[in-house]
């Protein structure tokens, strides 16, 4: 198993290869992304946390939809390279989201998006916590992950599905000198909802989408698969008043 030292490695490791890709790649372009900017609404004068901004692809769509967004992250590569894409066009912070947020103001945002970022942080509770803290009673939550019986399938250690566990998630581009792991957690669908309910959130919508005709194009036999088995699951949830 990758140990913490090695994950905050092999994260700045991907980073760049990550860049690279996210325009494009069809997991990303023309599946998820579309999926989770579905959920959103208008973001026009809104002030938007990105919380895991990675690269800033998320952070871009927001500022040219009107947004006044606040972009954190972990890596200090992602950090870089979100604020070069960005060119001063969203506030792009170094952040630990599996910490409390404590230069962050309570009730400050109209809206926080956190896109494929949860599967790797273990304890939902303290930042989905920081999340509806950070809210305005208003305000609006949406998040992808990883789909839970696509992980359990794919990358389940223990072969219980109700399990919460560590599994490391292998990276592998050409890119990159050789393969890299990335550890993440898995836990059921129970799980997710219970902890977003616990930490003060209303569920509005589930998504599990299907991959837009694009994708086929680039990946046919991947296509034909999350057609019939979904990969990732998107939630839309507002802090219970």
């Amino acid at each position: 198993m990758t140990t913490k030292q090695d994950s905050v490695r092999n994260y700045e490791q991907v980073a760049e290869a990550f860049a690279a890709r996210v325009d494009t790649k069809a997991h990303n372009a023309h599946y998820e992304r579309p999926a989770t900017l579905s959920l959103l609404p208008p973001v026009a004068g809104q002030r938007v946390l990105d919380a895991g901004c990675g690269p800033g692809v998320y952070s871009e769509w927001l500022a040219e939809h009107g947004a006044s967004v606040v972009g954190l992250d972990s890596s200090p590569k992602m950090v870089a390279l979100a604020r070069r894409r960005l060119g001063g066009k969203a506030d792009i912070r170094r952040a630990d989201l599996a910490k409390p947020l404590s230069d962050v103001e309570a009730g400050t945002f109209d809206g926080v998006l956190s896109a494929l970022v949860l599967d790797y942080i273990r304890d939902w509770s303290l930042v989905l916590g920081e999340f509806q803290r950070v809210l305005k009673r208003t305000g609006w939550l949406v998040f992808s992950v990883d789909h839970p019986f696509d992980q359990f399938y794919e990358h389940a250690n223990s072969g219980d599905y109700f399990a919460t566990e560590a599994v490391d998630r292998r990276w592998n581009w050409p890119e990159m000198k050789a393969p890299i792991n990335l550890p993440q957690y898995r836990r059921p669908l129970g799980a997710m909802l219970t902890v977003l309910l616990e930490a003060g959130f209303e569920l509005e919508r589930i998504l599990e989408p299907r991959p837009q005709p694009e994708f086929r194009l680039l990946e046919p036999d991947e296509y034909a698969r999350l057609m019939r088995r979904p990969g990732f699951i998107c939630f839309r949830a507002k802090p219970r008043n």
